[in-house]
């Protein structure tokens, strides 16, 4: 009687469950206390897979590190600023990059472990590149195209501007257990949450807009 033969390996959906399963220790331990035991188990796999696929945790790091970027990366591109009014595309980008950060706390925690160990992982991403030049060209596209409309200032960094967007939303948010304490605040709430927005998007606009944008952005709320 011949034997039946064995269903193939899915590869692709083996690797899926990996990178999930490390995602979610690496969210929730840090890549220091991330085990890949733990890993194996949480993905049903076995440390032989992760490390046939994956090489060692470091690289299953990187790899983490890779997807994530490459999802907020595509998920901004899908925004198509460049179909915008130059302030509407301004506004969105800063709405999307605070209910990114919201809706996916874990970016959050891989960006503070990966500057723990002093980036040493994404140096060695060629992907993480590929993905941010198009980005930051986008961003000065949108710069340049306000300017020439008259609605920006000129010489606006696009990096420092990105820099700035992002860092206006990840210090409240990283920082919200001991804000809570020093501003005897809680800042997580509803409210909180929509008055932090509506700062953050006041602040971005009083950065690049002229005096004139702003009087009739002021006159039009």
């Amino acid at each position: 009687m011949k034997k039946p033969k064995s269903r193939p390996r899915n590869a692709d959906a083996t690797q899926k469950r990996i990178l999930e399963a490390a995602r979610q220790e690496f969210a929730r331990l840090g890549l220091g206390g991330a085990r890949v035991d733990a890993i194996a188990a949480r993905a049903r796999a076995n440390k032989r897979m992760i490390y046939h696929y994956f090489g060692n945790k470091e690289q299953l790091f990187t790899a983490v590190l890779d997807a994530a970027y490459t999802d907020i990366r595509m998920a901004e591109r899908a925004l198509e600023l460049e179909k915008l009014d130059p302030v509407e595309a301004i506004i969105r980008l800063v709405r999307f990059t605070w209910d990114y950060y919201l809706k996916h706390p874990e970016f959050l925690t891989f960006v503070n472990s990966e500057n723990l160990h002093k980036a040493r992982h994404l140096k060695h991403s060629v992907a993480i590149r590929a993905l941010s030049r198009p980005f930051v060209a986008m961003v000065k596209a949108l710069l340049d195209r306000g300017v020439a409309e008259g609605a920006f200032r000129p010489g606006i960094d696009p990096v420092q501007l990105n820099i700035t967007i992002a860092a206006i939303g990840y210090y409240y948010l990283t920082n919200r257990f001991t804000g809570a304490i020093v501003f005897e605040r809680d800042m997580m709430t509803k409210t909180a949450l929509k008055e932090r927005l509506a700062f953050n998007t006041d602040t971005i606009l009083r950065l690049v807009c002229t005096p004139k944008t702003l009087a009739r952005l002021e006159r039009a709320a």
